[in-house]
C-alpha cells in the first residue's frame, strides 16, 4: 500500500457493526479517489492503516469486489482496478442514462424545500472550489445529486449509480486537476433553474452537460483520447 493512501475515520452510525463501519470508511475512501488507480493493497496493510484486525477488512474487501470497487488478485493481494479508455466510455455511458433516469423520475416529487437544501450544497461547493477543497468538491457533488434522485419516494437507481461513482472514483480524482476550466459554466445552477421551472427537458439537458464536462472531456483528455469520440 503506498504512502499516499488514505482511509479517514467516519463516526459509527446507529446500529453499525464494526464490519459496516470498515466497509463504509473503505469505500468512502475509494468512492472520492483517495486510492489512485492500479494502486495495490494488502488485508495486513489496511488492518494496519485503520486500525483493525483482519476479518472486518476481509468482510468489507468481499462487498467492494462485489461492487467493481476493488479488484482481488492473488497471493491476498487487492488492487484498485485500473482504469481503461474502454471501460471509462462504458462507465460514463452508464451515468448518463442512469441518472437523466433518475432525474426525470424525481421531477414530479421534488419540492422546492428540497431544492433549496441542493441549492445550499451547490453554495457549499463554491466555497470548496475556491479552496480547492477535491475531498470536499466530491463529497459535496454526489450529496448534490442525491438528493435529486432520492426525492422519487420509489427510485430503485441509487444503488446503481453509486455503484459507477464508486468505480470512475479514483479515476475522476486524478483528473480533477482541470476541476477549474470545468467550472466557468455552472451546470449545478442551470439544473436549479430547470427544477424551479420544471423543465423536464432542460434538466435533462443540464444533468448530461454536467456529467459530460466533468467526466467525459476530462477523463478522455487524460487517457489521450479525443474529445468528441464516441
Amino acid at each position: 500500500m503506498t504512502k499516499e493512501t488514505s482511509i479517514p475515520d467516519l463516526p459509527m452510525e446507529t446500529g453499525d457493526t464494526v464490519q459496516d463501519n470498515c466497509y463504509r470508511r473503505l469505500r468512502h475512501a475509494v468512492m472520492l479517489g483517495l486510492i489512485a488507480p492500479g494502486t495495490q493493497l494488502t488485508l495486513r496493510g489496511l488492518a494496519l492503516q485503520m486500525g483493525l484486525s483482519p476479518t472486518p477488512i476481509r468482510e468489507a474487501v468481499r462487498r467492494l469486489s462485489s461492487e467493481r470497487g476493488i479488484d482481488v488478485l492473488g497471493n491476498r493481494r487487492l488492487q484498485i482496478p485500473p482504469m481503461t479508455a474502454g471501460r471509462f466510455e462504458e462507465l460514463v455511458a452508464l451515468r448518463i442514462m442512469l441518472e437523466t433516469h433518475a432525474a426525470l423520475r424525481a421531477l414530479p416529487h421534488i419540492a422546492d424545500r428540497q431544492i433549496d437544501a441542493m441549492e445550499a450544497v451547490d453554495r457549499e461547493m463554491d466555497t470548496a472550489l475556491q479552496a480547492q477543497d477535491l475531498d470536499g468538491l466530491t463529497r459535496l457533488n454526489q450529496e448534490f445529486h442525491r438528493l435529486l434522485y432520492c426525492a422519487n419516494p420509489d427510485q430503485a437507481a441509487q444503488p446503481m449509480i453509486e455503484s459507477l461513482w464508486l468505480q470512475l472514483g479514483p479515476f475522476q480524482r486524478q483528473v480533477l486537476r482541470g476541476i477549474t476550466d470545468h467550472y466557468k459554466i455552472d451546470r449545478h445552477k442551470e439544473m436549479l433553474a430547470a427544477l424551479r421551472a420544471r423543465d423536464a427537458q432542460a434538466l435533462v439537458a443540464s444533468l448530461r452537460a454536467d456529467i459530460t464536462d466533468g467526466s467525459i472531456r476530462l477523463g478522455r483528455r487524460a487517457l489521450d483520447l479525443p474529445e468528441d469520440s464516441a
